[in-house]
């Protein structure tokens, strides 16, 4: 027999815990002559039963039912479904923890982020330490905070001998520039990166050009090209972050964007650079867009990953119109373009094999240069020349 304090400490419970079961009738204490409740073997060894039952998720008033009863397959059936669900979400919980202290991977986790609440994902990247420019590029390159830095350097690394940071050429440039529907007197490029366009736009008109890119060296290599040439009078080059532009409303009637406007989403950007055009300003971009209504499973499942917001040109159009612009011309952009990126993009990729054997960069480089050269009937940069209204 037990006193209830030492029944209490046996089972680990509380005094007023076993007052509680034995309210509910789970136990039954007897009141001695002097006044102390005591228990019987059989109360203490109903509490074990009691508590192995609450350990598999049953309530209190359901252990009661099956102390009493045959057990109720069905009951047991839903609470198992129910910590089915439990251990599923605490493990998705556990990976998720794991993977930002590094011991996991986060790419799938930022992707569907970035999906869901891509504002909100670029200023928590903010917050945890990268600036602005390495958030961005976290966004669309590593998708990975604990891979971040070695995957930028191998990233660059491969990039830093090679002239074109992107699909382009000359010809394309001067192409979309002949469409502007109006002679431009002062441009903005966002996302200038080299300035190959940038010397497109200087060469074939008069308008002083403010060059933004989130790239320092890059504006710097711009800068002293231009000073070569006799043409930094007509240059201004500023680091920014393009989601962000430091300028007043209508200061540009020409904004230029080649391949660049991706980063911040499509939508986004004719929405929030608009304010910089006056009436009748025009916009320049370039996107990819899907050439084909059914494009390969591999395709699909690529830009899934990388681009998930590739559209077709319909849908692109309807978008720019719904923020306020006539669609002055489009055209798609060169294969010759295609081939300049792709071909000297692909001969670098081999050449650093045998430096950067485990390279996630290099391997994610090397998966994109194959799935651009196999399916390159399938997408492509598509130039958008628009106009305010």
């Amino acid at each position: 027999m037990y006193q209830i304090s030492e029944l209490a400490a046996k089972v680990g419970l509380s005094r007023t815990a076993l007052l509680y079961y034995e309210k509910q009738g789970l136990i039954t204490g007897h009141r001695l002559d002097n006044g102390y409740r005591i228990y019987s073997d059989k109360d203490l060894q109903r509490l074990r039963l009691i508590q192995q039952l609450l350990a598999g998720g049953l309530t209190l008033q359901e252990c009661k039912i099956c102390l009493e009863a045959k057990v109720d397959r069905q009951l047991l059936q839903s609470r198992l479904q129910a910590l089915d669900e439990e251990i599923e979400q605490k493990q998705q919980s556990r990976q998720l923890l794991a993977s930002m202290l590094g011991e996991g991977d986060l790419k799938a986790w930022h992707a569907n982020l970035d999906k869901l609440a891509p504002d909100a994902h670029l200023e928590w990247l903010i917050k945890q330490g990268f600036n602005e420019k390495e958030a961005l590029r976290l966004k669309w390159l590593s998708k990975d905070m604990n891979e971040h830095d070695l995957y930028i350097a191998d990233f660059m690394k491969v990039f830093e001998t090679l002239e074109r940071w992107g699909p382009g050429s000359e010809v394309d440039t001067q192409k979309a520039l002949s469409l502007v529907p109006s002679t431009a007197v002062n441009i903005l490029e966002v996302g200038c990166g080299k300035g190959l366009a940038t010397q497109v736009l200087a060469e074939h008109s008069e308008a002083s050009i403010t060059a933004v890119d989130n790239e320092q060296v890059a504006l710097d290599r711009l800068a002293q090209r231009f000073e070569q040439q006799g043409l930094s009078a007509r240059l201004a080059t500023i680091c920014a972050s393009m989601t962000e532009l430091p300028f007043s409303d209508e200061s540009f009637d020409l904004i230029w964007a080649e391949g660049s406007a991706y980063i911040m989403g499509i939508e986004k950007a004719l929405m929030q650079w608009r304010p910089l055009l006056p009436k009748q300003g025009c916009l320049v971009i370039s996107d990819l867009v899907w050439k084909t209504d059914n494009p390969n499973s591999e395709s699909v499942e690529f830009w899934k990953h990388n681009y998930p917001d590739i559209q077709p040109v319909a849908t692109r159009i309807e978008q720019m119109k719904h923020a306020g612009y006539r669609v002055v011309a489009h055209f798609p952009q060169s294969k010759q373009a295609w081939l300049d990126y792709y071909g000297p993009l692909g001969e670098r990729a081999k050449e650093l094999e045998s430096a950067m054997p485990n390279s996630a960069a290099l391997k994610d480089i090397k998966h994109e240069v194959d799935i651009c050269s196999q399916f390159a009937a399938e997408f492509g940069y598509h130039f958008f020349v628009l106009e305010k209204i």
